[in-house]
């Protein structure tokens, strides 16, 4: 019997939460979807707790997630967008949490090293990345849902059972060991 296991990974907003599921297989990982929650026309912040709990307990129900790992909130200067954006990330995991999921959190650079072997990667590369792993035919126009994808492929990578699957440190490292992916 396969071993199967889903990942649901949140990039948790005020604004936009980005959210994507992978499924684990006998620890070979395939995509199964990736959006986000645009909070930016509601104005009443509490609200926005409320739906982002709401959407996630949907995505629970839906998807049936093992484990979520979710992005952490960076350390900024403005301390009332770290104050919301704390909040949006306690309701996510206490959405997790309600249903009994096991959640681990990472830092934006552990993600982004994860992912693209740089922890200072732009958006942009991670999702390029993302695309590459994942054999995504195309990007969406806002990279949030790819930062919630990048936190489960984070997960996936840390989580300790991957044996006999590639990694890379980089772009180079990638193209070395995908030599017949890459168009000449």
């Amino acid at each position: 019997m396969a071993n199967e296991r889903i990942i649901l990974g949140i990039d948790p907003g005020t604004t936009i939460m980005g959210f994507g599921l992978i499924r684990v297989i006998n620890k070979k990982m395939e995509f199964i979807q990736l959006n986000e929650l645009q909070l930016n026309k509601m104005d009443d912040h509490y609200m926005k707790l409320k739906r982002i709990f709401e959407r996630t307990i949907e995505l629970i129900d839906t998807h049936h997630p093992d484990e979520i790992a979710i992005e952490a909130p960076f350390f900024g200067k403005n301390i009332q967008s770290m104050l919301k954006l704390g909040r949006a990330q306690g309701v996510a995991m206490a959405a997790g949490l309600s249903r009994d999921i096991p959640i681990t959190e990472y830092e934006p650079k552990k993600i982004k090293m994860a992912i693209t072997g740089n922890g200072n990667a732009s958006k942009e590369q991670v999702a390029k990345m993302l695309q590459q792993l994942l054999g995504l035919k195309e990007l969406p126009k806002n990279l949030d849902s790819t930062d919630g994808l990048a936190a489960a492929v984070c997960h996936f990578f840390n989580s300790g059972k991957v044996v006999g699957t590639k990694s890379y440190t980089g772009w180079d490292a990638f193209v070395k060991q995908n030599e017949e992916r890459v168009k000449k």
